[in-house]
Formats: C-alpha cells, sequence, structure tokens
C-alpha cells in the first residue's frame, strides 16, 4: 500500500510538473500541445497554389492575359482569377514580418481548422494587388503563434506577402484594439491595404488587435512579367 501511494505522488507530482512547464512555455513562447498540432496540419496544407507550375494558367486565361499590357492591370487580373479558383485550406501566398521574425504560408480562410495551418486570408476580402483591402488573422499563443508579438509592429514597419504573380510590400500606419464583432476594419477603403488581425489580451479572444498597413511598392512575378 505504502508503495502504491509512493506511485501515484510521483505522477502526481509529475503531472503537476508538466502543467507547470506547460504553462511557463505558453506564457513564454506558446501553447506547446497546439504548436506539435500545428505542425502536423501544415504538412497536410495543398501548397499547388503557391506556384503557376503548379497549378497553371488555362488557356482562355493565358489569351486573356496576353491582350493587357500594363503590368498593374495583368497583376489585379491574376489576383482576380486566383482569388475564383482557390478554396479553404489552400496555402495562396506567404507572409514575412521582418520585425517579429516571422514568415508562414498564408492559408486561404478563417475557420479554426484553416488558422491551425497558419495565418488565414478573410475569403471575404481580396487579394493583394487588387486595390482593396486584404484581411489576414492569425493565433497569438496557440498554433505556433504566427501573429503573437503582432503587438510589437511600429508604424513604418515591412510587412511583405508572397503571392505566386507578385511580392507586395506594405507599410504599417497605425493599429487599434476592436470588439471582434467589428467587421468594418477589413471594409473595402478604395486602395490596397493590408489589415492583421489576432486575439487580444493575450490568452483571451474579449477584443481583437488590429495592425493597418498600406501598399508601398510591388514587383510583379511569373505571367504578371510579360507583355
Amino acid at each position: 500500500m505504502r508503495r502504491l501511494l509512493r506511485d501515484i505522488s510521483s505522477v502526481l507530482i509529475l503531472s503537476g510538473l508538466l502543467l507547470l512547464l506547460d504553462g511557463g512555455i505558453t506564457l513564454l513562447w506558446q501553447e506547446p500541445v497546439t504548436a506539435a498540432i500545428a505542425l502536423l496540419r501544415r504538412q497536410d496544407v495543398n501548397r499547388r497554389y503557391l506556384s503557376y507550375t503548379s497549378a497553371p494558367l488555362t488557356r482562355s486565361q493565358t489569351r486573356t492575359l496576353r491582350t493587357i499590357k500594363v503590368k498593374r492591370v495583368r497583376i489585379a487580373y491574376l489576383a482576380r482569377e486566383d482569388l475564383a479558383r482557390i478554396h479553404a485550406g489552400d496555402a495562396i501566398g506567404q507572409i514575412d514580418i521582418p520585425r517579429i521574425g516571422n514568415t508562414y504560408n498564408v492559408i486561404q480562410g478563417t475557420d479554426e481548422s484553416d488558422l491551425e495551418a497558419g495565418p488565414g486570408h478573410y475569403p471575404t476580402t481580396a487579394l493583394p494587388g487588387m486595390g482593396q483591402t486584404v484581411g489576414i488573422a492569425g493565433h497569438r499563443t496557440t498554433y505556433l503563434a504566427p501573429f503573437r508579438f503582432i503587438n510589437d509592429l511600429r508604424r513604418g514597419d515591412r510587412i511583405i506577402v508572397t503571392m505566386p504573380y507578385g511580392v507586395f510590400t506594405y507599410v504599417v500606419t497605425r493599429h487599434r484594439i476592436v470588439l471582434p464583432s467589428d467587421v468594418a476594419v477589413v471594409r473595402d477603403v478604395g486602395y490596397d491595404q493590408l489589415v492583421l488581425s489576432a486575439c487580444n489580451p493575450l490568452y483571451s479572444a474579449a477584443q481583437r488587435y488590429i495592425v493597418f498597413a498600406r501598399l508601398r511598392h510591388v514587383v510583379p512575378r511569373g505571367p504578371a512579367l510579360a507583355g
């Protein structure tokens, strides 16, 4: 009986230490269990739309593109065509935030299953190059916590979004803290705007921390270069 009690005590102590360790890692960095899940989820993401080599244009799209000579218009056309053919859960581009050292694939969709694999693009918003608002959401403490340090971004910081048809450099202009119901933050404002969204404060979903950035520079890629 004494040995059984000793074994039970050891298990309880070990469990307590593991819980403390889990809590400490979560406070300092991110929740480790969901991080492991996110690493597994990333392996299953469809990455074909990250390149026109794996997801080529149709003959009709190629013919239409040949008639467009202005690069800005070509980019907008390719963005609209990509938005029409991607599906929830697909990797559609890459986001790089130098200030906080983050580079992640952007996943189409903001459902929980989409955000488990990386920052998610709001399906109701545009893609870069369409001259409208682009919305991207991400976790701060779970599933690799891509936007954990979003609050460290300052005015003038760069956010780089790479799409198959171009590289878009945005510059942070401001930030806001809003309620989760405030969908106006991703409304169209008539120009190329990037909006990053994450839960606020840490370990809570009571608010949303919003970062606004405006397009500064575009480098065409792939089919957008021709013509």
